[in-house]
């Protein structure tokens, strides 16, 4: 079923962008490029409001930076291997580490922070008659998601195994640098 909805799907994606109509877009080709950057990747309408903006930014530079890791993680897994690009890398390797997981902690905290505003603290604009039922069920659902994965990712970026219970992690002394590690694996952590 679902490689039949997936088609049907893409059937009707295609279908939508065949009727579209031919346009010029050669004119003003910086300023086009520019606004693809500015509104699509940077996200701008998000910095109107500056504490929203600055924990959407958090959330979405923290999941390209976390998705990043994914990818060794992914190799590994694929390969048979543990930190392949570790060698490679030397202690730049540990610094990008660190880095994922401060980020991994950022997304969580913003997710929590966009949680609360939206669910406790009831600002106003979220409580308008058209952001009942549905739209909000959806910005929910899309928080809850975000929320496991924050999750997911403080907690199993370094160590690679996310299926073990919670009571056999731990945090390394300081001088290690501040991640959470598996007693189970602290024989394999460099």
């Amino acid at each position: 079923y679902a490689i039949l909805f997936f088609s049907k799907n893409i059937r009707s994606i295609v279908r939508n962008i065949y009727r579209g109509k031919p346009i010029d877009r050669s004119d003003q080709p910086a300023k086009r490029w520019g606004n693809v950057f500015r509104i699509a990747l940077g996200q701008s309408k998000m910095v109107d409001r500056p504490i929203s903006g600055i924990l959407h930014i958090i959330v979405y530079v923290g999941f390209v930076v976390i998705n990043i890791e994914l990818i060794e993680i992914i190799l590994d897994g694929l390969l048979g291997t543990h930190r392949l690009f570790a060698p490679y890398m030397g202690s730049m390797y540990n610094v990008l580490i660190a880095t994922f997981e401060v980020f991994a902690a950022l997304v969580l905290i913003s997710v929590v922070i966009f949680w609360l505003r939206r669910n406790a603290i009831k600002i106003k604009r979220f409580w308008k008659p058209e952001l009942k039922g549905w739209p909000k069920k959806d910005a929910d659902y899309i928080l809850y998601f975000e929320l496991i994965s924050a999750i997911r990712a403080t907690l199993c970026v370094r160590h690679r195994d996310c299926l073990i219970p919670l009571a056999q992690i731990r945090l390394l002394p300081m001088s290690r640098g501040p991640v959470l590690r598996l007693d189970s694996m602290a024989g394999k952590i460099p």
